[in-house]
């Protein structure tokens, strides 16, 4: 494998010679600056060999970088080795940026190319502001790799369907027509949604181009008087099509979004964080651009009240599926060959005995001991290890349902945990309780309340490097945005109706890692002489090991949260489960 990124990278340099680049830039993002791509868009795992959902790459002629955060240090140290590839620690002191690293190692004056449909506007601008101090250029050049990727994977050509009223809530009319009053409010003529989960969210439509994600590589623009939506065509079913139609929904094909651009004339509003550089290039220059975030992504992020009665139902399912394989792991464990991959696929398979399964929402996260401490570690066949009964295991995993998305990790002690390891489990716990319980002022944003997550581990020197809570989508993607929970400054603010993972975490490489994560709703609290206050409601149901629990350091209130959360959990599932099944759960789940 080392050898075939070497031969890849020397591809890349001869087509970057041909064109007289210096460099290149790689995003590591598709057209629509999605997190997790179909295949057809791996290119930075094609270049570099890791595969981890986040990290851009700088290549040179004779020497490359790649940028990835603290979630994946590890993988990529592995990945990376011996490829020629240097790894560059986002968000740790002393790592340069990619245009003071270029600066470093390319000559004055050198041109940079890159694929503009593959940076969004800011990440573009952003680039090219950096690069200029340093007499550096840069340029779009298209997409190099279909000239060097020569078994490149096709788009997905998986059919599309419809996401039906009775789990949205909504009709897609609706959803477009308060999307269009917030458009002619800012005085625009049209819209453009660039985002999938944006637009699989609008029009009511899930698919399945990218593993994990139902959502299908698409386009749209709302304009005053039309709808268009840009995308296979082939892949809507007939009846669907007519009834697309039917509601004034044209359909057109991908690519054409950007002849279509070049016609456009009055305001139309882009997001600068989602759409790519060669569609703003492609508006005409007769329209006016106004950028702000997408009123799609906004909508979205707000879940209804029906939404949120569905995404109860959805968690339900899930904890029930949950506390069978937890049962499955303690008659199984010290008894059966049972490995980190094993585990991975009996995750699956509980979940898939619930009705609606429509697959998992991630690759499961599974790590054995040591392997616990590689924050997004992607095991398969032949890296799995074998668990035995001792030591302790991490699980981070989640579920599709028509009903919603789901995203959960537990870590269990499988024999008499350390006094070290009780102490830094339970400080997690106490950060998994702190925000869960949290009060807060409205309009807050989400750096505000990080602390309450880490307060317990910071007061003791501990830390973990990634954030706190994210996004969770409607049967959509598990990372969804504006919004989230984590020490960056981020202007979006918590607001009632979004829904997030509330995941503290604490790592001892080469031992052990920690992560206790519930998804919360954020909702209404009370209005004082003060202001206006808001809260969380826990929306998971599945048992925290309390084997692993110094009770001392939890106070009263923490432990009365643990144990009103585990009568919750038991009276809501046990109805669902068999009865040695539910002696499990009844066991579990005692007081402490």
């Amino acid at each position: 494998m080392k050898s075939m990124i070497q031969n890849r990278l020397a591809n890349l340099r001869a087509e970057m010679k041909k064109l007289n680049l210096d460099a290149w830039y790689l995003s590591g993002t598709d057209p629509h600056q999605s997190e997790y791509l179909p295949d057809y868009w791996q290119i930075r795992s094609f270049i570099s060999g890791f595969n981890g959902s986040a990290g851009y790459m700088m290549v040179t002629l004779d020497d490359a970088a790649l940028w990835t955060d603290s979630r994946y240090f590890l993988q990529a140290n592995e990945q990376l080795s011996e490829t020629g590839i240097r790894l560059m620690k986002l968000r740790v002191e002393g790592t340069p940026t990619p245009a003071d690293w270029l600066k470093s190692v390319a000559k004055e004056g050198a041109i940079v190319g890159t694929d503009a449909t593959c940076l969004s506007v800011n990440q573009f601008r952003n680039l090219n502001q950096s690069l200029a101090p340093h007499n550096l250029h840069l340029k779009d050049c298209g997409d190099l790799m279909d000239l060097i990727w020569t078994d490149r994977p096709v788009l997905p050509p998986n059919p599309i369907f419809e996401h039906e009223v009775k789990y949205t809530g909504q009709s897609r009319q609706d959803k477009i027509e308060a999307i269009r009053a917030k458009m002619i409010e800012s005085g625009a003529q049209s819209i453009l949604l660039t985002a999938l989960d944006d637009i699989a969210w609008t029009f009511n439509l899930r698919g399945s181009d990218i593993s994990y994600n139902p959502v299908f590589m698409a386009f749209a623009l709302v304009t005053t008087n039309d709808i268009q939506l840009y995308l296979n065509c082939d892949k809507i079913p007939d009846n669907l099509q007519k009834k697309l139609m039917s509601e004034g929904i044209k359909l057109s094909r991908y690519s054409q979004i950007y002849i279509d651009l070049c016609s456009i004339s009055g305001k139309i509003l882009i997001d600068p964080d989602r759409t790519n550089q060669a569609l703003k290039e492609a508006i005409s220059p007769d329209a006016s651009i106004a950028m702000q975030l997408s009123t799609a992504t906004i909508l979205k992020a707000k879940k209804s009240d029906h939404e949120l009665e569905m995404i109860k139902i959805a968690m339900h399912k899930d904890g029930v599926a949950m506390v069978k394989f937890l049962h499955w792991l303690k008659q199984t464990v010290g008894k059966k060959t049972v490995t980190e991959y094993d585990v991975l696929l009996k995750l699956e398979e509980f979940r898939s005995q619930q009705t609606g399964f429509m697959g998992s929402s991630f690759y499961a996260i599974v790590g054995y001991n040591e392997n616990g401490a590689i924050v997004h570690r992607s095991v398969t066949p032949e890296t799995a290890v074998q668990i035995e009964a001792s030591g302790i295991l991490l699980f981070d995993s989640g579920g599709q349902y028509p009903e919603g998305t789901t995203d959960i990790t537990r870590t269990v002690c499988l024999s008499t945990p350390t006094e070290l390891a009780k102490e830094d489990f339970t400080l997690v716990l106490k950060g998994t309780i702190g925000l869960a319980e949290l009060k807060f002022p409205a309009n807050t944003p989400g750096c505000n309340i990080d602390l309450a997550a880490r307060q317990a581990l910071w007061q003791t020197g501990r830390n973990y490097g990634h954030g706190t809570g994210h996004g969770i989508g409607f049967f959509l993607n598990v990372h969804e945005g504006p919004m989230g929970i984590r020490q960056e400054y981020n202007e979006r603010v918590i607001e009632p109706g979004m829904v997030l993972s509330d995941e503290p975490a604490f790592y001892r490489e080469g031992h052990y890692g920690i992560r206790i994560e519930n998804v919360i709703a954020c909702k209404e609290w009370q209005i004082t002489e003060y202001g206006r206050f808001l809260q969380f409601e826990t929306l998971t149901l599945c048992p925290i090991d309390t084997g692993l629990i110094e009770k001392k350091l939890m106070s009263a209130t923490e432990i009365d949260w643990l144990n009103r959360y585990h009568q919750r959990c038991y009276n809501e599932l046990s109805p669902a489960l068999n009865e040695d099944e539910k002696a499990f759960l009844k066991e579990i789940t005692n007081a402490i």
